[in-house]
């Protein structure tokens, strides 16, 4: 019998495809220009308006400090490193965890005590601040914990996490999708958030995944998706983005883009899920004509520099920390 394999039809590009290579490299050519400290970022008049992440997750400023300053500071015991990082990703705001930290000095589970972290955070609200981040919607929680203030419901959910011995659970965790299906099963958490959670968990000594294993398309990657694609063919979304980050070297050389990479590393999954939603973004001016999903109409950010400047540091484990000139 003569076995027939079925070839898989490819997906087909729209012309934003070619935008969010071109995005891709001048959004990584605006984070060496301030590396560098240059008086110019960009020429790219989009890009100076508006407010878009990096072309690498793990260069964005509340990443760089869940890093620096939560992953890598304080005791690197399973439970503790698990709990830093759930308290700092829920709220995922750097307000929030100083405002914690100021009140209460280092942040430990041994010491965690419900009630004084609800004041605290109650009393930031009391004082009209926010004290979630706008990047992530998160579900209340209140049907699975019953309490009225979110940010109650929340501290349960960590307060479940850790007893629930997960940390041990997601050390033995033999894939990035394992570790992902965990966190799915806790209330509050849908399929972008516990993908996020994983990629920031695994920037730890927790996990050590590459991050080309395993990727879950968010909402904005969808509507980029639909936007520099006009059919997927036989790919899902999740395979979609596969193919365009095994890609990208062939895809920068065809646009004649000077692509520069970070100190070696090539754009990983995460990295181009993301690159996907900042597309969908910067094409709503660029290409207003091109719908995606939602057909959301404007860019809500405006890019307003920070005084601030950041000292880069990776995790440990990609090798390029020794790499970087500042």
């Amino acid at each position: 019998m003569i076995s027939i394999h079925k070839v898989k039809k490819t997906p087909t590009p729209s012309y934003v495809l070619d935008t969010y290579w071109r995005f891709a490299a001048e959004r990584q050519e605006v984070f060496f220009n301030k590396l560098a400290n240059l008086p110019f970022l960009t020429v790219d008049p989009i890009l100076l308006r508006h407010k878009f992440t990096n072309a690498y997750r793990a260069s964005d400023r509340v990443s760089q400090y869940l890093i620096k300053d939560v992953i890598y500071k304080g005791e690197q015991e399973a439970d503790e490193l698990l709990f830093r990082i759930l308290l700092f990703k829920i709220f995922n705001k750097i307000e929030t965890w100083e405002v914690l930290q100021h009140e209460l000095g280092e942040l430990t589970w041994k010491y965690y005590s419900f009630d004084s972290y609800s004041r605290i955070l109650h009393e930031a609200l009391k004082a009209k601040e926010r004290i979630y981040s706008g990047a992530y919607i998160m579900a209340s929680g209140k049907s699975s914990f019953g309490f009225d203030r979110k940010h109650e419901n929340h501290l349960k959910l960590i307060e479940r996490m850790i007893s629930d011995g997960l940390a041990e659970k997601i050390q033995k965790a033999r894939t990035m999708e394992s570790v992902y299906n965990l966190l799915l099963s806790y209330p509050s958490l849908g399929s972008f958030l516990a993908y996020q959670y994983t990629i920031d968990i695994n920037y730890s000594t927790l996990t050590h995944f590459s991050e080309m294993d395993f990727v879950v398309p968010g909402p904005g990657a969808k509507d980029g998706i639909k936007k520099c694609f006009l059919s997927l063919g036989d790919y899902s979304e999740s395979d979609l983005i596969r193919w365009v980050t095994d890609k990208q070297v062939d895809e920068f050389d065809r646009l004649g883009l000077d692509f520069k990479d970070l100190w070696g590393r090539p754009l990983q999954l995460i990295d181009c899920q993301n690159l996907f939603c900042e597309t969908d973004k910067y094409a709503r001016v660029a290409h207003p004509n091109v719908s995606g999903i939602s057909d959301r109409k404007r860019i809500k950010q405006i890019y307003t520099p920070k005084n601030l400047a950041i000292e880069y540091w990776y995790p440990p484990k990609w090798g390029i920390n020794d790499k970087i000139d500042q």
